[in-house]
């Protein structure tokens, strides 16, 4: 099975990596942790000390147009919380 990763940067998730050293991620929804946290060890090569997950739900969305009220909905995903090691980083930047 193959798990996709994609970090999350938003002010609340670089708010709690100052504070608590946990970087936000977005997973695959058949991911599980022990999957989450060897993938990001090999990609970024720190220690990770836990993972926490939540499925974040769809969102209902409307809009008026010219046709008429359009209805719809986002796509639901899973969300990961990666606490690493104390003095570790990850720099999501380094490879662009």
């Amino acid at each position: 099975m193959d798990i996709s990763i994609k970090p999350i940067v938003t002010e609340k998730a670089t708010k709690l990596t100052d504070k608590l050293n946990r970087y936000t991620f977005r997973v695959s929804p058949d991911a599980n942790k022990f999957q989450i946290k060897s993938l990001v060890e090999k990609l970024y090569g720190v220690k990770v000390v836990s993972v926490n997950t939540a499925v974040v739900r769809g969102k209902n969305k409307s809009r008026w147009t010219k046709s008429g009220l359009l209805r719809g909905k986002t796509a639901a995903y899973k969300k990961a919380f990666v606490t690493i090691g104390e003095g570790e980083t990850i720099d999501f930047y380094s490879n662009l």
